[in-house]
């Protein structure tokens, strides 16, 4: 039955009144982050576009302390290292191209941009166009700047050979533990002389002692290159095939992720070839019958809370997706992962 005197109470409460006034409290500091001090919500279409919209902070790496800052969102726009369909040196300025993503995570509870100081500081400058083995040079050397900054990073390659040179320098006073999402494990050796490409970044960073096998969970695998991971299993890596993840499921797979790695210092490595080509289909490797978001989301939610130190999103090439479906979804998880990292030790939260 019709209530006059509800429809009255809800007119007199939110008729010409501030979202920021009315809203519960766990909104708040969402809402204020989208409205500012004024309370005028920018164009999401207008203005220079940044990894998740976050302020764009380009001086941030000439300085010693990197502006203060807490979390750097870092573009790698390097894809000399594929094996198959290049393209992905375009992935970063793709996923700056999405827009409305977050800034309030709802299955988290949490806005990870109020909850630190971050933001987009560029992308990583490289001496050589052509060079794959000075570009590893020049990753490994910014990201080190970083890591002795005390600030997190969470990088949009890029194709997966720019892991390697990022775990060389968070991993070098310890070595971290890892959560792959991927349909390959990347545990291959040289391949035509070259022992630095997208199929074998993990191999390179266990023998180069920054990370730790026994502390990494590869999670989706899949496709034709199984004969290619030996170096997975015998280094004492969990393999999840993506038959494991259908028998286990969901909440099986994140809760053996997270006795995995434990409460060390862990890094997130999300391979949108992880998810089928059905919804990433922007890719260079794709393989059919991969995760879906929905999934993929789901396992990096169960992720909060565990000391995640860096992480990255790789392998969107968007020139083979005319919808921006795969940039969308890469820039979604992108979020994902910012939102559990700022749910581990080591961030204040203040919820209001």
């Amino acid at each position: 039955m019709f209530d006059r005197a509800k429809l009255e109470a809800l007119r007199a409460r939110f008729t010409g009144v501030k979202e920021t006034e009315v809203a519960p409290p766990e909104f708040r500091k969402a809402l204020s982050l989208v409205f500012g001090e004024n309370y005028r919500r920018s164009m999401p279409y207008a203005g220079l576009s940044t990894l998740l919209d976050m302020p764009y902070r380009p001086e941030a790496p000439d300085l010693a302390d990197f502006g203060g800052l807490e979390v750097a969102l870092v573009g790698v726009p390097m894809d000399l290292g594929v094996t198959n369909r290049a393209g992905a040196r375009l992935g970063p300025r793709a996923v700056r191209e999405i827009e409305r993503i977050g800034p309030y995570n709802h299955a988290l509870k949490v806005s990870p941009r109020g909850e630190c100081q971050a933001a987009d500081i560029g992308d990583v400058p490289m001496r050589s166009r052509f060079s794959l083995d000075s570009s590893i040079e020049d990753i490994a050397g910014f990201y080190a700047r970083i890591h002795k900054a005390g600030v997190r990073p969470i990088s949009v390659g890029g194709d997966h050979s720019i892991t390697y040179p990022i775990l060389q320098a968070l991993g070098r006073d310890r070595p971290v533990g890892l959560v792959h999402i991927d349909a390959h494990c990347d545990t291959m050796g040289e391949i035509d002389g070259s022992k630095f490409h997208h199929g074998g970044p993990f191999r390179q960073a266990v023998l180069a002692g920054v990370l730790d096998p026994e502390r990494t969970i590869q999670i989706g695998i899949r496709g034709p290159a199984e004969v290619f991971w030996s170096f997975s299993y015998e280094s004492g890596m969990t393999v999840l095939h993506i038959e494991d993840v259908d028998r286990l499921g969901i909440a099986a797979v994140v809760e053996k992720a997270r006795a995995v790695v434990g409460d060390g210092p862990t890094y997130i490595s999300f391979d949108v070839d992880g998810l089928d080509p059905t919804f990433a289909p922007g890719t260079g490797t794709p393989e059919a019958g991969g995760l879906t978001p929905r999934e993929a989301q789901a396992i990096l939610h169960g992720l909060a809370g565990i000391d995640i130190v860096g992480g990255d999103v790789v392998e969107v090439a968007p020139q083979y997706d005319p919808t921006s479906n795969t940039a969308m979804v890469g820039a979604q998880m992108l979020f994902e992962l910012f939102s559990a990292m700022v749910l581990g030790p080591g961030f204040k939260k203040s919820r209001s």
